[in-house]
């Protein structure tokens, strides 16, 4: 599918097809592409730069940890592509599933690059700040063109990628499932 702004397009937005792997493997394969979201006639866009992988019913990190389903973690068993944000310590935090519909696995994206607006967006909870998202977006997919959130090809450029354990989680598992550009000053520190 085409993303068109002003009837000039600008890039391909991801097929249903990308998300429908690993989430580990989608985590890493998002690391440049750009995450747009509209606000009415605004368009904010941004290159991801850190993301972290959950594998939900055996993830004890995850909200689907266990098989319960919940108005939170009832978006987790939804198609590849599907949005899920939830809070966590006053923060709204972007995910994205991935894998197989009725297999719970998904993407958090931590960080951006703001291309075409300023502001930190060095965290999930400064990412979704910036770009107004918040519970009420979950269930959109970013492989709908008229979705107000989509993700898009990036720039064809080398990147390096670099791995650690995710962040703030007190159960991890043993995989290192945090994926952030190297040397790139929005990832989170």
């Amino acid at each position: 599918m085409l993303l068109i702004i002003n009837f000039k397009v600008v890039t391909m937005i991801l097929p249903k097809s990308f998300y429908a792997k690993d989430a580990a493997v989608v985590a890493r394969n998002l690391l440049g592409k750009i995450l747009t979201r509209r606000i009415g006639e605004k368009i904010l866009s941004g290159k991801i730069v850190e993301t972290e992988a959950y594998f939900g019913e055996k993830d004890p990190a995850s909200r689907a940890f266990g098989g319960k389903i919940t108005k939170i973690s009832k978006w987790m068993y939804e198609g590849p592509g599907t949005v899920l944000v939830y809070m966590v310590h006053a923060n709204w935090l972007f995910n994205i599933i991935t894998g197989k519909k009725g297999d719970p696995q998904g993407v958090l994206i931590r960080a951006i690059e703001p291309i075409n607006f300023k502001g930190d967006t060095s965290g999930p909870g400064k990412l979704t700040r910036a770009l107004k998202i918040s519970g009420i977006h979950s269930g959109l997919n970013v492989c709908d063109k008229n979705s107000e959130i989509i993700i898009c090809e990036g720039k064809n450029e080398t990147i390096k990628i670099g791995r650690s354990y995710r962040i703030g989680v007190r159960k991890d598992l043993s995989q290192k499932l945090r994926f952030f550009i190297i040397g790139n000053k929005f990832v989170s520190k």
